[in-house]
């Protein structure tokens, strides 16, 4: 694009924002930096030279300069049993954030593994590392230990020493859910979880769930069974027939798996179980899948978007050389809807039917 002038605004240098503005080059570099204090009055004015030549700051020049790349590197599990709208909403968080940081995103896939977080830092890519769907004993923790870039995990492994990590307290998730069922009064209650691979893998979310949910309801004398559900509408229909077969008393659900949850409440009525009159059902999942489903769910919001905020603020106070907490663990927030009730005093509808 072509100034009034004919000159480039690509080629347009911090030199001629100066003379435009009136000021010293180093006025201009500090407005753009923001490490020294500059009037209001002068920084208006360098501001509206700097639009009106169409003048942009050369990364590379930036990068020298601060001896940064200013990009971080997101590292992503596109890999089964991982499910994309949440995925998505997390990312577009973290690039949101890193944006407005003045960073831009790298994006790895985690089947680099070990490997590809060597490979970035040995080169001058990246400023920082971000890490998601942790495992309890992910190969890449040692890594992360050794690298010369900062990190943050976006998850927990078994022992998070010396790590920065974040997530949602998944262990008080599943225990909240365990409890508000337990309130209204069901005695008998068991968690459809994460896809089979996902536990192989030793996912930590999936497996902090499942902790909580059995923990708590010990703790509250109920009865309690846990099992993995598979994503596919033949998957969930099979789990939900094998659990109301071992567990034909069962009367409230916890379902920690968005991409079955509609399968879920398909099928339930099919087996002649009503929502909530015979089954109770509590999700964890996104406040929008909640909602939207029928009737809408009672539900631990994933808070998606605040996760991944929060590691980017994590990361950039590390990259400023500013201490943070090793852990930070965002407390669940359960919202009651239409699919939650106290615990039906009669048989379930299939009972009551013959079935």
């Amino acid at each position: 694009m072509a100034r009034p002038d004919g000159k480039r605004a690509d080629m347009v240098t911090i030199a001629d924002v100066a003379r435009h503005a009136g000021v010293a080059v180093s006025t201009v570099s500090y407005v753009l930096s923001g490490k020294r204090a500059i009037s209001t009055t002068t920084r208006q004015r360098v501001l509206a030279s700097i639009a009106e030549l169409g003048y942009h700051p050369h990364a590379g020049a930036r990068a020298l300069a601060s001896r940064r790349a200013n990009v971080i590197a997101l590292v992503l599990p596109l890999r089964t049993g991982m499910h994309l709208p949440v995925l998505m909403r997390l990312v577009t968080a973290v690039v949101t954030a890193a944006r407005q940081a003045g960073h831009d995103v790298l994006l790895m896939t985690a089947d680099e593994g070990p490997a590809g977080l060597r490979r970035i830092a040995a080169s001058a890519m990246v400023d920082g590392v971000l890490v998601m769907d942790v495992e309890m004993s992910d190969a890449r923790v040692p890594v992360l230990r050794e690298l010369g870039r900062p990190s943050v995990l976006i998850g927990f492994p078994a022992d998070p020493t010396g790590l920065t990590c974040v997530d949602l307290d998944f262990h008080r998730a599943g225990a909240r859910c365990a409890e508000h069922l337990a309130e209204l009064g069901h005695t008998r209650i068991a968690l459809l979880g994460a896809p089979p691979v996902v536990y192989q893998r030793d996912t930590g979310f999936a497996r902090r769930t499942r902790a909580g949910f059995l923990d708590a309801a010990e703790r509250l004398g109920i009865t309690a069974t846990a099992r993995p559900c598979g994503e596919s509408p033949d998957d969930a229909r099979a789990a939900v027939e094998q659990l109301l077969m071992d567990v034909p008393d069962v009367t409230g659900l916890v379902v920690h798996n968005e991409e079955a949850l509609a399968h879920v409440l398909a099928v339930l009525p099919r087996l002649g179980r009503g929502v909530p009159d015979d089954v109770s059902v509590v999700a964890i999942c996104p406040d929008q899948v909640a909602e939207n489903a029928w009737p809408p769910l009672t539900a631990v919001l994933i808070p998606a978007e605040e996760v991944g905020r929060q590691a980017v603020f994590l990361l950039m106070r590390k990259l400023d050389g500013a201490p943070v907490p090793e852990s930070t663990l965002l407390g669940p927030a359960l919202t009651v809807r239409r699919s939650t009730a106290s615990r039906p005093v009669s048989e379930p509808t299939a009972a009551r039917m013959g079935e």
